[in-house]
């Protein structure tokens, strides 16, 4: 199975990615990351805010909603990663009751043509991280313009296991849509190494921000990393 490094080495501009990895000591976190080319991309920090972990400016300026947003939130069960406002739509939807699959239905692409940049979503119980669902709203490869919508749960796994979803496939010049999903093994015995290894898999071209956090503990639990 294909290490961290292994797999972003082939992947060098990967944008924006979710992750679930349980760590050799036991521990199942969750991980973010944010990657960027053009200056508006870059111009982006991880950060506290009233409990949720939120995308936004280094400096203070219009807000946009592609770009600015919670990337980590928590409901009593659920911790909720991913890149964009959805992030929140889905925390409510499982605070009113909605089922997993429920809270990640009916979500689009972005839209930001011609790139179409897949909306991501990891749910990650707050019960030990027993079970992951993961969702993605991406674009097709083919010419229709309707997103292929996907869930997947992972349950129990087993130490040094992740599994990681990324919004592109990309060189750094060319874009195109990821695989829905890719397994990789850790090294990680906890969230402080967990974060170095994912941050020193990052292209040092194109990484802004990372963080890692304890779905027992929710966001305020974060350790960071930012270029």
């Amino acid at each position: 199975m294909l290490t961290l490094h292994g797999l972003l080495a082939a992947n060098p501009y990967p944008g924006r990615g979710v992750l679930c990895a349980r760590t050799r000591s036991g521990a199942v976190l969750g991980g973010y990351f944010l990657t960027g080319r053009s200056p508006a991309s870059r111009d982006r920090a991880l950060r506290l805010i009233d409990g949720d972990l939120v995308v936004g400016p280094l400096n203070p300026g219009e807000h946009d909603p592609l770009r600015h947003y919670a990337a980590a939130t928590a409901t009593n069960d659920w911790l909720v990663l991913g890149n964009g406002e959805h992030v929140s739509r889905a925390a409510e939807r499982l605070r009113a009751g909605a089922s997993p699959t429920e809270a990640l239905s009916g979500f689009e692409y972005e839209p930001d043509p011609p790139i179409r940049t897949s909306r991501l979503t990891a749910l990650i119980s707050r019960d030990g991280g027993r079970t992951t669902v993961f969702g993605a709203a991406r674009p097709s490869r083919a010419a229709r313009l309707t997103s292929n919508v996907m869930t997947l749960a992972v349950r129990d796994p087993r130490p040094g296991e992740a599994v990681l979803l990324t919004t592109y496939d990309s060189d750094g010049e060319q874009v195109s849509v990821a695989a829905p999903f890719t397994e990789f093994t850790v090294d990680a015995g906890n969230g402080t190494d967990l974060l170095d290894e994912i941050w020193c898999a990052l292209d040092k071209r194109f990484r802004i921000a990372a963080a890692v956090v304890d779905p027992a503990q929710g966001p305020a639990s974060a350790v960071r990393r930012s270029s």
